[in-house]
């Protein structure tokens, strides 16, 4: 999930990030089909993604070479496949899907078809899932021998009729103001924010909003597997790829061959996606909390306190400096968000935020306003940056309907703000533009199980800050014959990337043999990082 991720961006739903800052024919036509808000049978869009996917068969994927600058080196090969922009238009204006694939590294005879990836977002690009392969990623040797490694960018994202909202320099500029209201004028200045960014998407992205949805991106995965020649795909799927996932099988269960969903978004339409980040808000103090308590536990390393309290107390002294004078001009409380989140995200994160945060406290400015400014030199990165971010937003207010009476926000996030203020405030105008949004919104699709879904294995960790653990009981109550697996009093989001043997062996033998346990499973967590 944290794939070619921008510099203080972040491939999750609902992260602060820079605030606003094999008949292949026969395959396609027999999907069994749901409707965009959940009634089965045969839509306008359901047929539409058919013949889409049967002209997709036919022409197949011309693949040749990456281009250069994608920094995707042989043997990776890349290629485009069309698809509709509007599903109830299939005959209508097409956009263009980048895709890549590296073959599988066992024999012919090993090859059991496409392990086709989401990284999650929404927003995030699937292209680099390949180099798992170039890179000798040693928890998917296994899985490798078996599938080709197939990444897309999503529609709207990267390659793929990328979306704006903002003139990148100006969406990275820093600093932005706090994200924590003082005053009913600092509310009153982030809505103006807000809507004004609103606006920016309905001027800059106008056609493509109204098709930025979920089913969309699910349609658009089963037309990337008949041009694959893929009677069935299986399926990984990482935070909110989860939920891409979930779009997928309900609207073309006949299609998976196997899935596996790794720290999932809870598919509830009540949850989709408005109070999804008040859970995440919720959830995020959690395991800012469990970052703390480690970095105490470690004061030798980053002398930062003994104590939760007293690193928290340092944060705020931080935060409280920022506020009052930004940090090299540039690293305000917004900017020390986007940077410090990555902490409650990923184990990984630890030491390296520590780290930084430490070296601060010790009288060395410099390191956090490498680690948390913009670098405005780095124009494409910027560009990847203010892209991943409008099509977050896209994506989530397209979805869904969402509040538009300021009350609502403003009372759900002062009241979470109380008791969970790391990111309610922050997560509160990153979504906001949800609330004067300039294209329509759907209905969220109602997941269940249909005809020829198949077992699905779902991997999460209990102490998720992005995708809190509710998610993945509610899939798996609506997925039948699905396996939970929990990792439990962990919290790293993105499972299945780390080596935990109880997990690892677990996914590649449901990947290789299609095996899974005649029960749920519950695993210890992975290790603890090293200071």
């Amino acid at each position: 999930m944290r794939e070619n991720r921008p510099k203080s961006r972040l491939w999750a739903f609902g992260s602060a990030g820079v605030l606003v800052t094999a008949t292949l024919i026969a395959g396609a036509v027999s999907a069994p089909a749901a409707g965009a808000a959940g009634r089965p049978g045969p839509d306008r869009e359901a047929k539409g993604a058919a013949t889409a996917a049967a002209r997709a068969a036919r022409a197949g994927i011309d693949w040749q070479d990456c281009p250069t600058g994608w920094g995707l080196a042989k043997p990776i090969q890349c290629g485009w496949v069309s698809v509709p922009l509007d599903y109830a238009h299939p005959y209508g204006k097409q956009i263009k899907l980048a895709v890549d694939r590296i073959g599988n590294t066992g024999t012919p005879q090993e090859r059991q078809g496409a392990l086709v990836y989401n990284p999650g977002g929404p927003g995030g690009s699937g292209l680099r899932f390949p180099t798992r392969v170039t890179n000798k990623n040693a928890v998917w040797a296994n899985v490798a021998k078996a599938y080709d490694f197939v990444g897309f960018d999503p529609r709207g994202v990267g390659h793929s009729t990328p979306i704006s909202c903002v003139d990148p320099q100006e969406f990275v500029k820093a600093p932005k103001a706090d994200p924590v209201p003082d005053s009913e004028a600092d509310k009153t200045a982030q809505r103006k924010l807000a809507r004004e960014y609103a606006e920016g998407c309905g001027e800059r992205s106008a056609a493509m909003l109204p098709h930025m949805t979920t089913p969309n991106t699910a349609r658009d995965i089963d037309v990337i597997r008949a041009a694959l020649g893929e009677k069935k795909i299986n399926y990984l799927g990482v935070s909110y790829g989860t939920y891409l996932g979930a779009v997928y099988g309900t609207l073309f269960p006949g299609h998976l061959r196997r899935m596996v969903v790794d720290s999932v978004v809870d598919p509830s339409r009540e949850n989709i996606w408005y109070q999804a980040n008040l859970n995440q808000d919720i959830a995020f103090e959690g395991r800012w909390k469990d970052w703390e308590d480690w970095v105490a536990a470690n004061d030798a390393a980053f002398h930062l306190g003994t104590t939760r309290a007293a690193v928290q107390d340092k944060w705020l002294r931080l935060r409280a400096t920022a506020k009052k004078s930004p940090i090299g001009g540039l690293v305000g409380p917004a900017e020390l968000i986007s940077f410090f989140q990555s902490a409650p995200y990923y184990d990984s994160s630890w030491a390296p935020v520590a780290t930084v945060f430490g070296k601060y406290v010790a009288g060395d400015t410099q390191a956090l306003v490498d680690a948390a400014a913009p670098d405005l030199s780095d124009t494409a990165g910027n560009i990847a940056s203010e892209n991943s971010n409008a099509v977050y937003t896209a994506v989530e207010c397209a979805d869904a309907k969402w509040p538009t009476n300021w009350h609502t926000w403003n009372r759900d996030n002062t009241r979470l703000n109380k008791d969970y203020p790391f990111m309610t405030w922050a997560n509160a105008w990153m979504n906001l533009p949800c609330a004067t949004w300039p294209a329509k919104q759907h209905h969220p699709l109602e997941v269940r199980t249909h005809r020829g879904l198949p077992k699905v294995l779902i991997v999460q960790s209990t102490r998720d800050a992005a995708t809190p653990y509710q998610g993945a009981v509610e899939l798996h109550h609506r997925f039948r014959g699905s396996r939970l697996i929990t990792e439990k009093d962990a919290g790293s989001h993105g499972v299945t990337g780390l080596v935990n043997p109880c997990i690892n062996q677990r996914v590649d033998a449901y990947l290789i043999d299609g095996t899974l346990d005649g029960a749920d499973v519950t695993c210890a967590p992975h290790a603890t990082p090293k200071p």
